[in-house]
């Protein structure tokens, strides 16, 4: 059976998210340990005990997130993934999973990643918002047809469900447009700016620096990765299209669509919430999707 393991993205976060990790697994607690000198800062601390405004900052989200699945993948009893994804964050967490990344490498990467975002969301006012019940090719149309400022498709999470980003004026606009080309719903999103889009390249900039210098390995399985939806394993060629996720579209929807045609039988989410599950179920009904999440705590706190 092809088992293709999947991670989730910014979103996920919940209050007290890898405690009982920390409290039950020697391995996990040395690598939440290590996160802390690696960061600078005490992480595990704000994951277990913050408020939900502390862990909605960028800067903690991101590694956060990270920290969850990537320490839960592995503490998990030798996981053989097939080919791993991961929805936009989540792709970092897919290149441990796979071997291209060590670790603290890739956590590295997250934090400067988190930073540069929040500093390119602190320098233009914009936002991102999903639409639902529109079928791709229209949210392009419509995207493409405000030329006068940015606005552009983002995230294809499922059919029918598409994540536009942008300034807030450009957004607000195609928002109307969109419900009256006939979506069900356009609403505005809580996050602190367009990710995804032209407006990250401020940040796309900095992190393919970081990108650059740092070693990735061969994978031993194939990443499927977010702006090509399709089967990587050659680590240049993932160290481009990881530097280009930053302003690219996350094309989920197609990466599901990719494994599924090349055998995967099962997918597994590793990480805190269900939201791949479900968006798994919408890509395609006949597909085996299930989870390890704040049972994944119970699961490796052994």
């Amino acid at each position: 059976m092809k088992h293709a393991y999947v991670f989730p993205g910014q979103g996920s976060q919940f209050q007290g998210m890898g405690k009982s990790f920390y409290d039950n697994n020697p391995k996990a607690k040395s690598l939440f340990e290590k996160a802390n000198e690696i960061l600078g800062f005490r992480i595990s601390d704000i994951m277990f005990t913050g408020t939900d405004e502390d862990l909605k900052q960028t800067k903690v989200t991101q590694p956060a997130v990270f920290l969850h699945s990537v320490i839960g993948f592995l503490c998990l009893d030798n996981p053989t993934p097939a080919m791993t994804a991961g929805h936009s964050l989540g792709e970092f967490s897919a290149l441990v999973a796979n071997g291209t990344l060590a670790f603290e490498d890739a956590l590295r990467l997250v934090a400067i990643r988190a930073n540069a975002m929040q500093k390119a969301c602190e320098a233009t006012p914009s936002t991102m918002a999903v639409v639902l019940g529109l079928e791709d090719a229209k949210v392009e149309e419509v995207c493409a047809t405000i030329t006068d400022d940015v606005v552009v498709p983002a995230n294809y999470n499922c059919p029918g469900q598409l994540v536009i980003s942008g300034t807030v004026p450009a957004v607000e606009r195609a928002m109307e447009l969109m419900k009256a080309a006939g979506a069900k719903r356009a609403m505005l999103l809580p996050v602190g700016g367009a990710f995804h889009s032209p407006l990250m390249a401020p940040a796309q900039a900095e992190l393919q620096d970081a990108i650059e210098k740092m070693t990735f390995n061969t994978p031993t399985c194939p990443v499927y990765q977010n702006v090509v939806a399709k089967a990587v394993s050659d680590p240049a060629e993932i160290k481009k299209n990881l530097i280009s996720q930053l302003t690219g579209a996350v094309r989920w929807t197609q990466c599901v669509q990719a494994m599924i045609a090349d055998g995967a039988q099962r997918f597994t989410e590793v990480g805190p919430g269900k939201v791949l599950q479900g968006l798994i179920a919408k890509i395609d009904k006949t597909a085996v999707a299930d989870g390890i999440s704040t049972g994944l705590e119970d699961a490796v706190a052994k």
